[in-house]
């Protein structure tokens, strides 16, 4: 027969399961409940529990914490609880059920094998079929380590989904899809060149949080935007999360990356959770405290406010949820290392208690604040499901946003809108008219030209429409606006004219966000053309629709290089890496301005023309032996002979065509030759790129024309 624990009072702090001298102290948050009782179980998939603890509440209870401290209880124990308390929920917004098992929301690691959603949905026990929380140890040998913090004005990032990046059959890993897996490909990820990887939602989340239309077709919940809790790292990203292996897989692959210059950076979804609306599971805060973590209709707190598309929005200015955020975002750094965090629907953070919009949010400046976070980055999707956007105005001074402005406008004038010289020049700059007034700076705008969420790169020149019908919602989910041009052709074609236009456009988009102030984002898989076959919303597809294709690495091998070599031209140019924004201004010790901005004529930009798809700009040279640049873009429809300035001494030569074929598209200096015309033909629907060298004349090039 099992042990049986003998319990006494234990104390309120801290929360969770902690081991202490004589055993381990349980404390958890609920401010309503009447009742409480710890089960303790062998295993994550023990039908039963060996002990059940009822605590007493003037024993067990301190204000709004239940608390006891399980005697020489060993780490690896599973333990759930049960909550009761005051059945009416239209006044409270609490839906305490005891026979209900509930997850302990700071459980650091955690076991879903038993899970179903389902019976968590419905009224009374699910012993049989809930999650389960593990007491853990959690002693690790770091070995030195510590978050990076790379300066952001030199980031690149490189978002993807751990488990995509290595589940397809050509990934050649030992565990596709896990920590351990991501670990085996840090030396792709350190010859492409980039300095963090975003990963897509890693704290633990619930795979069955689907329509029914969309699991009747056995798909899931993939991307993971659907966390429940905020401690632990995602159990099916572990090789042996049955045995309690999460912190520490998690931690080596934190180290890994770390050894080879790499930070990594966390999507968190602090907006919502996976217990949904009115008909949702109840797996740990609505039987807790719903009344306090979630916001709710005031005249009945049955219903809840949904500014989040999922059925519930966080109540995180509540003073309780706003610490348990920011306790949770301290433990990632302290206790994993992480070197930042990209929030999901971040102005669902900024929402007061009566759902209004708050100019000064205590958690987002409670976070901004923090000792312990004041070297992490901290980056905001500034907009949420219910029509606010704060791109450029998000509360605090620290947060960088996904710059959905820069996006817009640089898909609008890569597929060849025109009208849009001024407010490109602003994007490529740094986007200073959202900026610059509140004090911020270019390292406030994350640009991106693609994410998780929408099409592909690749997808984006070859699709005008979406193509979602495999999520099994009949095509209506998605964003019917994509700001895409399928090249002539909708979807795949043998047509090489088509293929060839399609891949110059995507060497368009690369370039230009690689050439712009701030800081850039790519999307895993857009260096190698991964195609979703226009599906514009994967977050179900767990397949080969959205998992990184490694055969693309030999078959798409030239636009591997063309990205590569267009991170390492950013990377030697710290005039393309600017903290402050560019003022016009001579750079000392140059004959240049920090910025000036041509047409096909030198300093004749097209500002005012209605049909101008055609800029090119000059940046001078700030660091030591840097070369000055000259950019050109021409997304109209004809071949431009566009005019090069004049650099006393100097010559330029060409680095970047992405009208010609590799190897020619992208030139390494020592490959370069000087160019000693005046004009360059710049071809149709093409972007180039100058870099300066001195006088050479032996080097130099024949009149391209």
């Amino acid at each position: 027969m099992k042990q049986r624990y003998q319990a006494r009072a234990g104390s309120h702090h801290p929360y969770g399961a902690t081991l202490v001298e004589g055993g381990v102290n349980f404390s958890i948050f609920s401010l309503h409940a009447t009742r409480a009782e710890l089960l303790l179980f062998d295993r994550a998939d023990s039908r039963s529990p060996f002990q059940t603890i009822a605590l007493e509440p003037d024993l067990n209870r301190t204000f709004y914490s239940w608390h006891l401290l399980v005697e020489k209880l060993p780490a690896g124990t599973w333990y759930s609880w049960r909550m009761d308390g005051p059945g009416d929920t239209r006044l409270s917004g609490d839906r305490f059920d005891p026979d209900k098992h509930l997850l302990d929301p700071r459980a650091r690691v955690l076991s879903q094998v038993l899970w179903d959603r389902l019976a968590a949905r419905r009224p009374g026990g699910n012993g049989h079929a809930a999650m389960r929380a593990m007491v853990v140890d959690e002693p690790y040998d770091w070995e030195g380590d510590r978050p990076l913090q790379i300066p952001s004005e030199h980031s690149i990032i490189y978002e993807l989904h751990v488990g995509g990046f290595t589940r397809h059959p050509a990934s050649g890993v030992a565990a596709p899809g896990t920590f351990s897996a991501l670990i085996e490909k840090i030396p792709y990820l350190q010859a492409l060149g980039i300095t963090h990887v975003e990963l897509l939602p890693v704290m633990a989340f619930d795979e069955q949080d689907v329509p029914d239309s969309t699991a009747r077709l056995g798909l899931k919940n993939y991307w993971g935007y659907s966390s429940h809790s905020f401690f632990a790292p995602h159990p099916d990203y572990c090789i042996s999360p049955e045995r309690g292996s999460q912190v520490t897989e998690f931690r080596d692959l934190v180290k890994a990356l770390h050894r080879a210059g790499i930070g990594i950076i966390l999507d968190v979804v602090y907006n919502h959770t996976a217990e949904g609306g009115v008909d949702g599971p109840v797996i740990n805060f609505k039987g807790l405290g719903g009344g306090v973590f979630y916001h709710l209709e005031p005249n009945d707190k049955r219903l809840f406010r949904d500014y989040t598309g999922c059925g519930n929005t966080i109540n995180a200015n509540h003073p309780v949820v706003s610490a348990f955020i920011i306790d949770s975002l301290e433990y990632w750094v302290r206790e994993m290392h992480v070197d930042g965090f990209r929030f999901d629907l971040a102005s669902a953070l900024a929402r007061g208690e009566d759902g209004a919009p708050l100019h000064d949010a205590p958690v987002l400046w409670g976070i901004e604040l923090s000792e312990q976070l004041a070297g992490s980055r901290l980056i905001a999707e500034a907009w949420d499901a219910a029509g606010l956007y704060q791109v450029g105005s998000f509360p605090g001074c620290r947060w960088a946003d996904w710059n959905g402005r820069y996006r817009d406008v640089i898909r609008r004038f890569v597929r060849g809108d025109g009208g849009l010289v001024g407010e490109l020049a602003t994007r490529l700059a740094g986007s200073s008219d959202l900026y610059l007034e509140q004090g911020r700076l270019p390292i406030n705008s994350v640009n991106f030209v693609t994410c998780h969420d929408g099409f592909t790169l690749y997808d984006l020149v070859s699709y005008n429409e979406k193509h979602n019908q495999a999520n099994g919602e009949g095509n209506r989910d998605g964003s019917n606006d994509n700001l895409s041009f399928n090249c002539g052709v909708e979807g795949e074609t043998d047509a090489p004219e088509v293929q060839r236009l399609r891949r110059r456009q995507a060497r368009n988009a690369i370039a230009i966000l690689l050439l712009s102030q701030g800081v850039p984002m790519l999307l895993a898989g857009d260096e190698v053309l991964r195609s979703q076959r226009g599906n514009n919303n994967g977050w179900c597809q767990d397949n080969e629709l959205s998992w990184f294709d490694w055969r693309l690495l030999e078959r798409n091998g030239d636009m591997l290089r063309f990205v590569q070599q267009m991170i390492a031209l950013r990377r030697r140019h710290p005039s393309l890496m600017r903290r402050r924004f560019l003022r016009g201004e001579v750079v000392a010790g140059r004959d240049l301005p920090d910025i000036s901005w041509h047409g096909s004529e030198i300093d004749r930009p097209a500002w005012d023309d209605p049909d101008g798809r055609l800029l090119a700009f000059t940046l001078a040279g700030i660091g030591e032996g840097e070369a000055d640049l000259h950019v050109m873009l021409n997304l109209s429809e004809s071949l431009v002979r566009m005019a090069l300035p004049p650099v006393a001494g100097r010559h330029w030569r060409l680095a970047v065509d992405t009208f010609q074929s590799a190897p020619g598209d992208i030139l390494e200096p020592s490959a370069q030759q000087l160019y000693s015309e005046r004009r360059y033909p710049l071809e149709a629907r093409s972007v180039a790129v100058f870099e300066g060298g001195s006088e050479d004349r032996e080097q130099r090039t024949e009149d391209k024309t």
